[in-house]
């Protein structure tokens, strides 16, 4: 089930949106949407290819453009699944369209950030109520707060 979020979560979340976006300012162009940030893509999507493939005990398919991973540990993922570059890690919990529209925004977040994205969303926090890379995946799609 879906939890109900506390009131006002609506304006906390889009202060940390305008937050994220104004330290995007502080990214050198060099590492944003450009030939070194796909290589971080690609490099996290070898990792998260590997790491699936080892660990995954379901089928290994590929959806909405992402190499999905299902039936792995919850030791080897977070909360409900995680994506790593163009890999979706996940449980055997029940994946839905909207749940791989959520996870596409993920890989694209992957495409434009490269090897920044790790350290980007662990600065975003643990929240996914104030993080802005699952707010700006869609906190609804992704779950986290009731679909409406």
């Amino acid at each position: 089930m879906t939890p109900v979020p506390p009131a006002g979560w609506e304006e906390r979340a889009a202060r940390a949106v305008e937050r994220g976006r104004r330290w995007d300012r502080w990214i050198p162009g060099i590492l944003l949407d450009s030939p070194l940030s796909r290589l971080g893509y690609l490099g996290g999507t070898a990792f998260g290819f590997v790491w699936g493939t080892l660990w995954s005990t379901g089928r290994i398919e590929r959806r909405a453009g992402l190499w999905v991973f299902r039936g792995m540990p919850e030791a080897t993922f977070g909360r409900g699944g995680v994506c790593v570059g163009g890999c979706f890690l996940t449980g055997v919990g029940a994946i839905d369209d909207r749940l791989l529209a959520h996870e596409a925004v993920h890989r694209e977040q992957w495409r434009r950030y490269g090897m920044l994205m790790p350290l980007l969303y662990l600065f975003a926090g643990r929240d996914p109520l104030t993080n802005r890379f699952e707010i700006e995946a869609g906190l609804a799609d992704g779950r986290y707060v009731p679909r409406g």
